[in-house]
């Protein structure tokens, strides 16, 4: 039998040598002459020029893939069929001059009277054939409880809302109503600061706190207007209705999509619901979440001109780490529905701020959307699987056929089924684990040593890496004035983060290549037959192919696990392990011992890093770009976190990208000369981007990206009944960093820091400035919420009923204590809104949050049902430690006293107010209802 050799599986094998007769000295010289010429020195010059090659080609990418939008048509040229961008943007214009359109609010009502003007002369124009109805559809009251998202702790009441839905469908196939289509978007916008109060006599604050809400979501609204004028045409020859609804109340906790879905007699009859949303202004509107059944987005897929969407952003919604929510939720969840949600992502800093400006629209942006939806529409409308699309969330997830999906370059889009997915890769992983498996058994027990250290390389890398990135983040706030410098220049996070990640990841692949070198040269000591400077040249080219093939490893990794638990985007593993490993083993690989390694190939870097490039590399960038808009509203409690977290995260995904990329081009570097100039290079990126961060030449803020804030004139009798209103302007901000240089500078008397937590029914403001200077006029204690025990009944199960006041608040936030109470029951009048069922939590609290039109109630009966083992006490010593039983907060919209309009006047004109569903208006009221009451 014949010895296998102990060599590793590139080791070279001399027994050739012996047997052919020829001598050991002209082995040696062969062989010496050979490893001469293959392991000459790859020029910093070329290192650099290919690394050049390989950021510029990511760019384009990037650039065609999200930044190459159609041309807008006009009105003439999009026919009485096509969609006009020309045409849509006369509706956002339109819509943004009403101003900021809350519930509740006159420009709301007029923004409602603009829709339905236009969809009657829609429905005036329409195709003979086509039977269109105009629905204005009024909603007194509901509530909703949603089971996940940024809702779930959340009772939401509306009340007093108006919506319009409009229904196309053949005049001579009546039973299309039976199987319709919804698209759905909402007019509403969240509050600003402009506004009268005739009872208050206040004035109307500056036009620096005006938003138009331009991107969200009166371009959304202004697409529909336009498809439902070109879907009017062709609805002649549909099998299934379209429904387009046009709701308020989205704004505030998705009131608008359920108490459509919950009380419209149209809503039982539709099959799939397509939602159209903002998180910016512009750009190319992305499907943000699809399914669960996969016909919508397979539909899509094979008709749009312009397909854009992508599995992973899905995943991170659904992963929580984004706290926002959109009707999809609603329809989803509540009606069962399946369908796609698209989304405006470009300028997310600009999002519920001032600065959501028509100006900032990108042209070609609605033409984008409107002609994929055109598109889309045209063809599930003649559809005669729609009603398969109504099958349970339940049913299709346990089936695992849901959708994975992506788009190339924005021109094609792939998608597959789960189902397909688990079987390739499965496949793939099945052979990759059988060629690691003889390939090891091959090369003995220094192979498996081999692979072993490689793959330590990969974690020092990781840890490098990881560490100076996070350490820069740490930095950034100890020489800049703001802890985000990059908001206004985001590429500056390849000087900050991405430099110091590069660095790092290629000093820990090095500290690896270091170790591996010499472990291979102690195996290597061992064989005489080669002379040192031969063994020398062998271990340095061995080692730079373990590390090339243990970057593929990582992948294969990756794959398992997200295989495993059955994550769309595992397929971004797939496409860097499956190209990078086929480059490898059609120009490189061997699984013969006797063979000599040799230098890797440049066209194994090239054929392997292509297509991972192509598929992923837009959208690594596009996902740098949301995360830097993210953190102008990153802090959900302000001053619940530190400074540098939002940086760090930035930095931690920047540093995964790197690692995860660039781990095939790293393994070159170490044989390579330029080593010396890619660290200098590097080093220089990241000191010159730190002197232009210290210096303060960029500014963190302009006029068009503004940092978020908060001005509120609160009136607090949270002190105790009987006691005079605390009254004080809060100022705050849901983007990182003090106030300290701008309180200077605005003065009126504020105070920073953490000596006043302020609960918002329940978002605590831990960090923030306060002014008592000036607050005693523009407001009436006639306005103060009361929470009033009416009957406390202390049996087996003590009951507490209470009346609540909200006066002339419309918009109010109410907390029930869950730690005292079980359970509790919520009236409007004699009507039992909320029964006792059962609610959920977070922190110990269950909100109840109530917003309406301008005739929506005021006076609530609140029925507490409390623990067997509630911990109340008397001691009074102990009551101002305890949780007060209730707390309430309440808004008057539009109203804004002398003081705050003063302090707005004094912002810097780099600073918004920020809206969403849980912010304090500009004029708040804050009381409590104690334990022992």
């Amino acid at each position: 039998m014949r010895r296998r050799p102990e060599s590793s599986s590139t080791a070279p094998d001399t027994s050739a040598n012996k047997s052919s007769g020829t001598s050991k000295t002209e082995g040696e010289a062969k062989l010496n002459h050979g490893i001469q010429i293959r392991t000459a020195r790859r020029s910093g010059f070329t290192w650099l020029t290919l690394f050049a090659v390989i950021v510029y080609s990511s760019w384009a990418v990037y650039q065609y893939q999200y930044e190459n939008l159609p041309v807008p048509l006009t009105a003439e040229q999009a026919g009485k069929r096509g969609f006009s961008e020309v045409a849509a943007i006369k509706h956002v214009k339109a819509l943004t001059e009403l101003g900021p359109h809350t519930i509740g609010s006159d420009a709301i009502e007029l923004a409602l009277q603009y829709v339905l003007a236009e969809l009657e002369n829609i429905k005036k124009t329409a195709h003979w054939e086509v039977d269109v109805e105009v629905d204005f559809f009024h909603v007194n009251v509901g509530a909703t409880r949603l089971d996940g998202g940024m809702f779930v702790d959340r009772t939401i009441i509306y009340s007093d809302l108006d919506h319009i839905v409009l229904r196309m469908l053949p005049k001579y196939a009546p039973e299309a109503r039976e199987n319709a289509i919804l698209v759905s978007s909402h007019i509403d916008t969240v509050f600003s600061t402009s506004g009268y109060s005739d009872d208050f006599s206040l004035r109307k604050t500056s036009l620096c706190c005006f938003r138009e809400g331009a991107g969200d979501c009166s371009s959304c609204v202004s697409v529909m207007l336009e498809l439902a004028r070109g879907i009017s045409q062709w609805a002649h020859g549909f099998k299934n209705a379209v429904i387009f609804l046009f709701n308020t109340g989205e704004e505030e906790g998705l009131s608008g999509a359920h108490s459509f879905i919950t009380q419209h007699p149209w809503s039982t009859t539709i099959r799939m619901a397509i939602d159209l949303e903002a998180m910016g202004i512009g750009g190319k509107s992305t499907i943000f979440q699809a399914g669960p059944h996969p016909l919508a987005v397979e539909t899509f897929a094979s008709v749009a001109k312009y397909p854009s969407g992508n599995i992973i952003f899905q995943d991170i919604f659904s992963s929580g780490v984004i706290k926002s929510a959109t009707d999809f939720q609603v329809y989803r969840e509540v009606a069962g529905l399946s369908g796609l949600d698209f989304v405006y992502a470009d300028h997310g800093a600009v999002y519920h701020t001032k600065n959501d400006k028509l100006k900032l629209l990108k042209s070609g942006s609605l033409q984008h959307l409107g002609e994929n939806m055109l598109a889309f529409l045209l063809q599930i409308a003649t559809s005669s699987h729609l009603s398969k699309a109504n099958a349970t969330v339940d049913d299709i997830q346990s089936s695992h056929d849901t959708a994975v999906y992506y788009d190339i370059l924005g021109q094609y889009m792939v998608i597959y089924r789960q189902r397909f997915a688990n079987m390739l890769h499965s496949s793939v992983i099945l052979q990759s684990l059988l060629i690691w498996t003889t390939s090891l058994l091959m090369g003995g027990s220094t192979a498996a040593v081999s692979l072993a250290v490689s793959c330590l390389s990969n974690i020092l890398m990781w840890i490098f890496s990881i560490s100076f990135s996070v350490l820069a983040a740490f930095i950034l706030p100890l020489i800049s004035s703001s802890p985000l410098p990059y908001l206004s220049i985001p590429w500056l996070v390849l000087g900050l983060f991405a430099a110091p990640a590069f660095l790092g990841a290629l000093t820990g692949q090095h500290l690896g290549y270091l170790v591996l070198k010499r472990y291979l040269s102690n195996v290597y000591a061992k064989r005489k037959q080669l002379s040192p400077a031969i063994q020398a040249d062998l271990i340095k080219l061995e080692t730079e192919r373990w590390l090339f093939k243990a970057g593929s490893l990582q992948w294969l990794v990756l794959l398992v696990i997200g295989t495993y638990y059955k994550i769309g985007s595992s397929y971004l593993a797939l496409v860097w392990l499956v190209p990078p490993a086929f480059a490898y083993g059609l120009l490189e690989a061997t699984l013969t011992p006797g063979r000599l390694p040799k230098p890797l190939k440049l066209a194994t870097l090239w054929m392997g890093l292509a297509i991972p490039i192509l598929a992923s590399a837009g959208q690594f960038i596009k996902l740098t770009t949301v995360i830097i808009g993210l953190s102008v509203r990153f802090i959900r409690h302000p001053g619940g976190t530190p400074e540098w977290l939002p940086s760090v995260g930035l930095s931690l995904f920047i540093a995964a990208v790197i690692c995860l990329t660039l781990v095939y081009l790293l393994s070159y570097i170490h044989l390579s000369g330029a080593k010396t100039s890619i660290v200098l290079s590097t080093c220089i990126l990241f000191a010159l981007s730190l002197a232009v961060v210290f210096s303060g030449i960029i500014p963190p803020f302009t006029e068009e990206t503004a940092r978020a804030v908060n001005v509120v004139h609160v009136v607090d009798t949270t002190g105790g009944f009987g006691e005079k209103p605390n009254s004080y302007i809060s100022l705050f901000s849901f983007t990182p960093g003090k106030f300290t240089k701008e309180v200077e500078e605005i003065k009126e008397g504020f105070v920073c820091g953490r000596h006043k937590a302020i609960d918002y029914v329940t978002f605590s403001v831990k960090y923030g400035c306060l002014t008592y200077d000036g607050t005693e006029e523009g407001w009436d204690e006639s306005n103060i919420p009361t929470l009033d025990v009416v009957k406390d009944i202390n049996g087996d199960k003590r009951i507490t009923q209470v009346k609540i006041d909200t006066k002339r608040s419309i918009r109010w936030f109410l907390a029930i204590n869950t730690e005292e109470i079980e359970d509790f029951t919520f009236n409007v009048g004699l009507e039992e809104l909320v029964a006792a069922d059962g609610k959920r939590s977070i922190d110990g609290w269950h909100t109840i949050q109530a917003s309406g039109g301008k005739n929506a109630p005021t006076k609530f009966e609140l029925t507490l049902f409390w623990l067997q083992n509630s911990t109340r006490r008397s001691d009074k010593m102990v009551q101002s430690e305890q949780r007060p039983l209730l707390r309430i907060r309440t808004d008057l919209p539009g109203v804004v006293t002398p003081k705050v309009e003063t302090v707005l006047e004094k912002l810097p004109p780099w600073y918004s107010l920020f809206g969403k569903s849980t912010s304090p208006h500009t004029l708040s009221f804050l009381s409590s209802l104690p334990i022992d009451f």
